[in-house]
């Protein structure tokens, strides 16, 4: 990982990568609206299928206010993932501040949901690499 603001963390076989990224283009720092996007790889390195159910994350603003997001699935889809296979999806996320953190875990599923998991997603962080001010 050559962002030093990425996550990567492997649960029961599940790999979750994250490369935030901020998009200046997209934000008014003048507005307090900072626009950062997330590619998120999630691979399946276990030796049993899984499927994706939901998500929960927690944002964290730079000054410590913080936000639940819980749904269904990510982006519209709840993937099936046989083993070895990837599931790669970008989002986003506005802060109010110019940096924070965000972290979580998928909700996921083996054998026809007979077994229920949580998939953590390692704290990565979400920054503008250029100062306001500059």
């Amino acid at each position: 990982m050559n962002n030093p603001g990425s996550s990567e963390t492997v649960t029961q076989g599940i790999r979750v990568k994250v490369e935030p990224e901020y998009v200046p283009e997209q934000s008014t720092p003048e507005q307090e609206k900072y626009l950062f996007a997330y590619k998120v790889t999630i691979t399946n390195e276990g030796k049993r299928w899984a499927k994706l159910l939901s998500r929960h994350w927690e944002i964290i603003n730079a000054d410590g206010d913080e936000e639940i997001v819980d749904g269904p699935g990510v982006v519209g889809y709840t993937p099936d993932l046989d083993p070895g296979e990837s599931f790669e999806y970008t989002s986003f996320c506005t802060l109010d501040t110019c940096w924070g953190t965000m972290q979580g875990y998928y909700r996921m599923s083996r054998d026809n949901d007979e077994e229920i998991f949580l998939v953590n997603i390692a704290r990565f962080y979400l920054f503008n690499p250029v100062p306001v001010n500059a």
